[in-house]
């Protein structure tokens, strides 16, 4: 069944590879559709260069890039931090957190254009897909999504060449680097290639942001973070904002070769993917975070906030950000931080990452007076056994009948 007709204008997440560039030429071709090209600069760098020119050149109408480095901290990568999010305990969510305020602001421009559809270039097999579109249909419940990879015959790279090749469209002729990667602020992804071989080690020409280990300085180097409210305020005594705040922290842990991870994922829709990933500032972040916790959150509250992570990790994970169970667990991660005010020290050593320190001049719940091995006048220690005893009741009772039924 013929497409043409069906669209007339559809705005499209282009980065400017190889695949949104296909995207945007097929766009036209098989729906005869007016395309808008849009990408989020979420501190991508220099792979933003020469983007509008390179657009419009493929046949996009217009090219809007959009610096969203400072809302993308602030507003996603932040208040996620305030959790310590992992998921499935090691994975900092880099590529996860991006997608939902890519999609918000692929909205906002499709309002702005009078656009009646968006598209994006994620696969039928990945997260991605999940992760754009739950959030189109968040902001619009009714708009037409366009997603290539499910409706189009080009299923290999040799494919998209060869499509390139006939309609004019420049891709690069270098495989030196063949694997697929995804940069922003928080992190590089990488995946594909030598990497579908879960046993083969990522190659170290692979890395970006982060010197090998092995070869970072000597000697160690210290940090200090400051927090308030659970937010990262001030490296080493200045302030900066989020965006810039994580960008000095990629800096400092990069060349100390930290936040190395390889690991095997079990993605949203079934099947196993193993990723590399380079966190260096965010890996700081959270072990300062949890430092300025430790000194400032009542145990049980940061127990009951804890047992939540996973679940809250899997919702940013799976593409609900923008769902209302997100939102009220948000509500009690945000409360939880309203004590977490404070600094922590953080020794960096080839590719080591921990605290030696931590204060909070307001709300530090160290007492030195009750936690002292020395003598003190404020803790009776007496009163232990009556604890303990209280608290072995049923394990004496579960005893006394064991020993009753012999």
């Amino acid at each position: 069944m013929s497409k043409k007709g069906t669209v007339k204008k559809a705005v499209l997440a282009y980065s400017g590879g190889l695949d949104t560039s296909i995207i945007l030429k097929w766009l036209i071709e098989e729906y005869d559709c007016e395309v808008v090209a849009y990408s989020a600069d979420l501190g991508q760098g220099q792979e933003l260069d020469g983007l509008p020119k390179k657009a419009k050149d493929t046949g996009a109408s217009a090219c809007h890039i959009l610096d969203l480095r400072e809302e993308f901290i602030r507003d996603f990568v932040f208040p996620m931090f305030r959790a310590n999010t992992l998921y499935e305990g090691r994975y900092f969510l880099g590529t996860s957190i991006a997608r939902p305020l890519i999609a918000k602001a692929q909205m906002d421009i499709a309002r702005q254009e009078g656009a009646d559809a968006v598209s994006h270039g994620a696969t039928g097999k990945g997260n991605d897909q999940v992760r754009f579109e739950i959030a189109y249909y968040h902001f619009d419940p009714s708009v037409k999504v366009i997603a290539p990879w499910r409706e189009w015959d080009l299923n290999s790279r040799t494919a998209l060449e060869q499509y390139a090749k006939q309609h004019g469209i420049p891709v690069p002729t270098s495989k030196k680097f063949p694997w697929s990667s995804d940069r922003n602020l928080l992190h590089i992804s990488f995946e594909g290639d030598i990497l579908e071989n879960p046993w083969a080690e990522a190659p170290e020409e692979m890395y970006v942001l982060t010197v090998r280990p092995e070869d970072a300085p000597d000697q160690p180097e210290y940090v200090e973070v400051e927090f308030e409210k659970g937010d990262a305020v001030a490296v080493n005594g200045e302030r900066l904002s989020p965006a810039n705040l994580l960008a000095r922290l990629n800096e400092i842990g990069g060349r100390h070769g930290i936040g190395r991870v390889d690991l095997l994922e079990n993605r949203f829709v079934g099947m196993k993917s193993r990723g590399v990933y380079e966190t260096p500032g965010g890996t700081i972040l959270e072990e300062a975070h949890r430092a300025v916790e430790s000194i400032t959150m009542d145990r049980e509250v940061m127990h009951l906030r804890d047992s939540l992570v996973p679940r809250y990790a899997s919702m940013i994970y799976n593409g609900f950000w923008f769902a209302p169970e997100r939102l009220a667990l948000q509500a009690l991660i945000d409360q939880t931080q309203q004590t977490v005010n404070g600094k922590a020290r953080i020794k960096l050593y080839k590719g080591h990452c921990r605290v030696v320190g931590r204060d909070s001049a307001t709300d530090s719940l160290f007492n030195v007076d009750f936690a002292t091995f020395e003598a003190d006048q404020v803790y009776n220690q007496a009163d232990a056994e009556g604890f303990i005893k209280l608290n072995a009741l049923r394990l004496r009772i579960a005893a006394m009948q064991r020993e009753a039924k012999k």
